[in-house]
């Protein structure tokens, strides 16, 4: 829906622009009838449509406003405390953990911010509500088995084991096949990740859910997009197996 109004209001802008135009036109022949007609092959200037600047985003939201970026990284800074960072892994095997989210906790008293993380080391899922006002951590809660959607930096991991994987070479073909070259590397591609949790007729990925495990859509330069869901990417266990 928004698409088609952006259409109809680029349209709208391009009608007043040619309708404005010709009024001018008008309005210049019949002020100045004594003006000369502009020198052959020298095109009149045309009226533009300026577009006003962004305003500047506000460090703090107020009431139900969505979290500003300044209240993220504050917020961020709050919830990762140390005992949350010692012996976490994010993603890639580094210390810390995987930093998922941040929303504004709707049904809380005052303006806090809610943080997930997971933490690769002991497969849980961890929410951090901090208080933005002083800037402080307020509660903390942790829960196994809790998979919610991937951060960006999980997506790029799974790409990164399914073309490293014996696997990837049905994916392989498929951009072969999309793009007419060979796959020489991941840049460019802009992968997409959907959490999967096994179900009780699976075979070769029992284990998502527990661990964590994601599908991939992976988006090529070009515009291609290449759908590789019949694999499933460990990123727990860094596997990548083909449901069967």
């Amino acid at each position: 829906m928004d698409r088609f109004r952006k259409w109809g209001w680029g349209l709208g802008i391009a009608t007043v622009s040619a309708v404005s135009a010709f009024g001018l036109a008008s309005w210049q022949a019949n002020a100045a009838p004594g003006t000369p007609p502009p020198a052959p092959g020298v095109a009149a200037e045309q009226p533009r449509v300026s577009h006003p600047s962004p305003v500047p985003e506000p460090a703090s939201g107020t009431g139900s406003d969505p979290l500003t970026g300044t209240e993220v990284d504050r917020a961020r800074a709050a919830a990762l405390t140390p005992e949350l960072a010692a012996g976490a892994k994010d993603v890639n095997g580094k210390p810390g953990p995987e930093y998922l989210a941040a929303e504004l906790d709707a049904d809380g008293t005052g303006r806090q911010a809610e943080l997930y993380y997971y933490d690769y080391a002991s497969e849980k899922l961890f929410k951090q509500v901090v208080d933005l006002t002083t800037g402080k951590l307020a509660k903390s809660f942790s829960a196994a088995g809790m998979q919610p959607p991937a951060s960006a930096q999980e997506a790029k991991a799974a790409l990164d084991l399914l073309v490293a994987d014996p696997l990837g070479a049905d994916f392989k073909a498929a951009y072969r096949k999309a793009t007419g070259q060979d796959l020489s590397g991941t840049a460019g591609l802009v992968p997409t990740a959907h959490i999967y949790t096994s179900k009780p007729a699976d075979r070769g990925a029992t284990q998502c859910g527990k661990s964590r495990c994601v599908q991939l859509i992976v988006k090529t330069a070009d515009g291609h997009f290449i759908n590789v869901t019949d694999i499933v990417v460990d990123l727990s266990g860094r596997q990548v197996a083909r449901l069967k």
